[in-house]
């Protein structure tokens, strides 16, 4: 998928207009701090609700659209939001993070890419550091559509991850948005 030209069409069926809710949840509940890459950051709501949470965040997107997007609907955050790709960070990110926090980002891309987001997840974030996931397992495709959002297990989330990390907390979130209830799953992993 060509997400800058979905961005310039204006087909971002992903963007909710609001911050993923289990993650919201998560950080109201867990009082952590650090600097939080949010991968595939899009219109940038993640990072908003990551810095109120006291969080010094920053947007990776491909696409400099989203990015824009992000600059004009948080000004105040304007330089948090970078163009650029997880799979090559720039160099001044490789180990830079605390914390990365995922929605949705591993979900838009094919099942042939999962090895590349998980290498730019070892290239960003520093050991025993935090991957706190809202994972989407299951985004129930109607029938012969492939994704994206493409689908994926559990088994194969913890396979994904099974080297190199350990599993902090894992469960089924209470909230979600009404489209995905009992279809995402709260996954932190620790890099060890």
């Amino acid at each position: 998928m060509n997400w800058e030209e979905a961005y310039q069409r204006g087909e971002v069926f992903w963007n909710k207009d609001e911050p993923s809710p289990p993650l919201k949840q998560y950080l109201e509940r867990s009082p952590i701090r650090g600097r939080a890459l949010v991968p595939g950051c899009g219109h940038g709501h993640e990072v908003a609700l990551a810095v109120e949470h006291g969080i010094d965040a920053v947007g990776l997107d491909l696409a400099p659209t989203g990015i824009a997007s992000a600059r004009a609907l948080y000004p105040d955050l304007a330089e948090r939001f970078v163009v650029g790709d997880l799979f090559s960070p720039p160099p001044e990110l490789h180990g830079a993070f605390d914390l990365v926090l995922e929605h949705t980002c591993m979900s838009g891309l094919h099942p042939t890419l999962r090895n590349h987001y998980r290498r730019g997840i070892d290239l960003t974030l520093r050991r025993g550091g935090l991957l706190i996931g809202v994972w989407f397992i299951d985004p129930q495709l109607d029938p012969g559509d492939e994704g994206p959002p493409f689908p994926f297990s559990v088994p194969d989330l913890t396979a994904l991850f099974a080297e190199g990390y350990e599993i902090v907390e894992d469960y089924v979130p209470e909230v979600s948005f009404a489209s995905r209830v009992s279809r995402e799953r709260v996954r932190v992993y620790r890099r060890l």
